[in-house]
């Protein structure tokens, strides 16, 4: 179980607030709207109404003693950034801000931010792979330039195993798990026997993906 600070509840910070409290961690909720905070407070260990670039308000919160502090102003761009750079000088540990734009991301990432979000682009990037073929059944954006994929197996797959296809010698594409009837099996072998009514997730590129199921 982690500590979390979540500053910003608008949707996208209540949506990381009912993961991170299905998962089991504790988070303290921050939003300056009493409203935003009334709407979280079944789901957050704690909340407060403030200014997150008041730094004597954020020093009062203790942030250095969080294991990692979520910056989710998706409003106020300006906001966004004072609180990261006062997180950063406050001591904290880990602090993760979101960006809506590619410039936001750089600003973000030169004044504290230890990592950036970037909701709107991801999404984009999912909906762009996803509806450009019937075959990606899911796609799951990684560092770099590989991803992981989950896609229908092709018809002249079936019966065949994973070392008589040897996509990973032909297409660097790696097979991470078969699903069937809804049940993820991550025992891959080389013997392994893929069915055409089964999915198969994979960590490749999005050329490997293309050129081997030709898509």
């Amino acid at each position: 179980m982690k500590s979390i600070l979540l500053i910003g509840v608008g949707r996208f910070g209540r949506h990381i607030a009912d993961t991170l409290n299905k998962l089991g961690h504790e988070v303290m909720a921050v939003d300056n709207s009493e409203e935003r905070i009334n709407s979280v407070l079944g789901i957050v260990t704690s909340a407060q109404i403030g200014d997150s670039t008041n730094k004597q308000f954020l020093r009062s919160l203790g942030v250095d003693n969080f294991d990692a502090c979520i910056v989710t102003i998706g409003d106020d761009f300006q906001s966004s950034l004072e609180t990261t750079s006062l997180l950063k000088e406050l001591g904290a540990k880990t602090v993760i801000s979101r960006a809506s734009r590619g410039v936001q991301e750089k600003f973000l990432l030169r004044n504290g931010a230890d990592r950036v979000v970037y909701p709107e682009k991801q999404l984009a990037a999912w909906t762009a792979i996803r509806c450009t073929s019937d075959h990606i059944l899911d796609y799951i954006e990684l560092d770099g330039d590989i991803d992981i994929f989950e896609l229908q197996i092709p018809d002249d797959w079936d019966g065949r195993t994973v070392i008589d296809l040897d996509i990973r010698k032909k297409h660097g594409i790696n097979i991470l798990a078969v699903r069937e009837n809804g049940v993820l099996n991550m025992r891959i072998g080389p013997d392994t026997v893929l069915k055409k009514e089964n999915s198969i997730l994979v960590l490749a590129t999005v050329k490997a993906v293309q050129k081997c199921f030709r898509i």
